[in-house]
């Protein structure tokens, strides 16, 4: 069976909680319970992750090398930030989904930019915490088109 990897990065621990009205009232496990679900529906595993520190998402990135095919994140803040995340998610050579609960584009001009998406399969903004399914799904696809390393 493959297994996905799912990243969740800083204040995404806060869903529910924080500014509701951009990112909703459901929580981090909400997503977690739906990631999970889904990645089942398509015949996958699923590893979750959450973190408000980058080297401990780099480090859950590059372990997911070793037994995963494909990463689904949310970077949060770092988006916008980090080029080291960026490194380490082409330095594990995985297909990549990013999702942002909220539309990022509709929001601050500093979130306009994201140092993930240039390297990304699909980017998801704006659908709540559906867009982890929409991202769980066409991951799903992205995977079962790329042949297994031998």
């Amino acid at each position: 069976m493959k297994r996905l990897l799912l990243v969740n990065g800083p204040n995404l621990n806060l869903l529910g909680t924080r500014e509701p009205q951009i990112y909703g009232h459901e929580t981090l496990d909400d997503v977690v319970a739906l990631a999970e679900r889904v990645a089942a529906e398509e015949g996958l595993e699923l590893r979750a992750v959450q973190s408000n520190h980058e080297g401990a998402l780099i480090d859950a990135i590059h372990e997911a090398r070793t037994d995963c095919g494909g990463i689904v994140i949310n970077p949060g803040g770092l988006t916008h930030t980090s080029v080291v995340l960026r490194d380490a998610l082409t330095g594990v050579g995985l297909p990549v989904a990013e999702v942002h609960v909220s539309n990022v584009h509709a929001r601050e001009e500093f979130r306009h930019h994201s140092f993930v998406s240039g390297i990304a399969s699909c980017v998801i903004a704006g659908a709540g915490i559906q867009g982890y399914e929409f991202a769980i799904r066409r991951l799903a696809r992205v995977m079962g088109e790329t042949p297994t390393p031998a």
